[in-house]
């Protein structure tokens, strides 16, 4: 048996025995667990007069929420990456003096292609966490959604700050144009829109 189990199941039959959450606690301190550890087993109990502990709701891990999540992750790495393509390509064509080959700017047509098979099935799985999780809001406590947020927002932060990276090294090497300025803000808009978009999926609610 796990030790957060064995604490778990020792700390229901305490609360099953009629001893206080403080009873239990000094217990547990005196054998050495640490204040963490007891936190967490208590934390899944809650005495609301009843006879019986009441379980608390807790994190959860699904395979179909994986499989879900992963897809969604991988299509919005697609989504975000075809999408500054497209972009660098719209601001060589727009902006005067910008270089480019011999037949000119082009939009990369296998970006394009990308974002039209990818972007429905991406905005339809996200629609549908949406949906699900409007249903059924204890789904806000998987694991799977929280991590799939915290990691999103941390390449987005990463992106952040490689872009801020980018304009200091341009400006202390004089190397700053209106065409650089105009890509970096190309990658910053495209990070803060996944940045808002899933700042809730790390939320601990």
């Amino acid at each position: 048996m796990k030790p957060a189990d064995q604490l778990a199941q020792f700390v229901q039959q305490g609360l099953r025995a009629g001893h206080s959450s403080q009873e239990l606690r000094d217990g547990l301190s005196a054998a050495g667990w640490t204040e963490r550890e007891i936190d967490d087993a208590l934390s899944g109990w809650t005495q609301t007069g009843l006879r019986l502990p009441v379980p608390r709701p807790r994190p959860y891990v699904s395979a179909r929420e994986a499989m879900l999540y992963g897809l969604m992750f991988l299509t919005l790495l697609a989504l975000t990456w075809h999408l500054v393509r497209i972009g660098f390509a719209l601001v060589d064509m727009w902006l005067p003096g910008t270089p480019h080959g011999p037949r000119g700017p082009l939009i990369p047509l296998w970006s394009v292609a990308t974002m039209i098979v990818v972007g429905p099935l991406f905005l339809g799985l996200y629609q549908h966490t949406e949906q699900n999780e409007a249903r059924d809001p204890g789904q806000r406590r998987s694991l799977i959604r929280k991590w799939f947020g915290a990691l999103a927002l941390l390449l987005s932060v990463l992106v952040l700050l490689g872009a801020a990276i980018s304009v200091v090294y341009g400006a202390l090497a004089d190397l700053i144009n209106v065409t650089t300025l105009a890509k970096t803000g190309v990658v910053v808009t495209v990070a803060l829109l996944v940045l808002v978009s899933f700042r809730g999926f790390w939320s601990e609610d």
